[in-house]
């Protein structure tokens, strides 16, 4: 995959603040651009803080100024909650400002519902342009409670997708040992602990797994071979 832009398209109300991303006193507006709905967007006095809203015609979105390729991606997300059926909070990283036809994509999505209906996590993967990469789970918590951290680990060996409660100043499932953790042999591949986790999930949690769907993909894509046991 090549160098992506992260983009938030936050169809949501909702409030970010930019100090996990740029030096003090920097505005949010130093590191982030709104790409649509302009007028769904207010800013705090310091500028430190974007207040996001949707109403009846449209959400709203923001991106990165700048370009990654490779790294941990996080974002700290509380979800509206109610009868939020409609409501889509996409979190994800894409090599093109928009929907290019050979663009390269990491999508998390959040999938609101029904009152009294859990919210469901969708991820998905593009290559080239080509995705129908679903995965789709159900949550061991409440979205809409607390913050919540939810993040790409992403290298030239793999891409994991995890999600855990926020403690401050880090929450559990971030590394802070030494820089540029995520490029080093331990995030080859998954760590003992990870993988009981990952187990777990797939027993519990998951509802739909694009690997496991023969009338879609009556050959099975390659890469569903590839096991996180190695």
């Amino acid at each position: 995959m090549a160098a992506a832009l992260l983009f938030i398209a936050a169809l949501m109300a909702a409030s970010y603040t930019s100090s996990e991303a740029a030096q003090p006193k920097a505005s949010f507006e130093d590191n982030f651009s709104i790409m649509w709905s302009e007028d769904h967007f207010k800013t705090s006095a310091d500028g430190q803080i974007w207040y996001l809203s949707l109403d009846k015609d449209t959400g709203c979105g923001f991106q990165t100024k700048q370009r990654y390729r490779f790294g941990w991606f996080s974002m700290k997300l509380k979800l509206v909650g109610g009868d939020s059926a409609g409501v889509v909070t996409a979190y994800y990283m894409c090599t093109e400002n928009g929907a290019g036809p050979t663009r390269d994509e990491l999508d998390f999505e959040f999938l609101g519902n029904r009152t009294g209906e859990p919210y469901l996590i969708q991820t998905n993967i593009y290559k080239n342009g080509t995705g129908n990469r679903e995965m789709r789970h159900m949550l061991w918590f409440d979205p809409t409670e607390e913050y919540h951290t939810y993040s790409i680990l992403w290298n030239n060996h793999q891409i994991v997708v995890e999600a855990c409660q926020w403690e401050d100043p880090f929450p559990e499932c971030v590394s802070t040992t030494t820089k540029n953790w995520w490029d080093q042999y331990d995030a080859w591949h998954l760590s003992d602990e990870q993988k009981m986790d990952f187990a777990w999930v797939q027993r519990n949690l998951v509802i739909y797994d694009y690997c496991k769907d023969t009338e879609r993909f009556p050959t099975v894509p390659v890469e569903c071979s590839l096991s996180p046991w190695d």
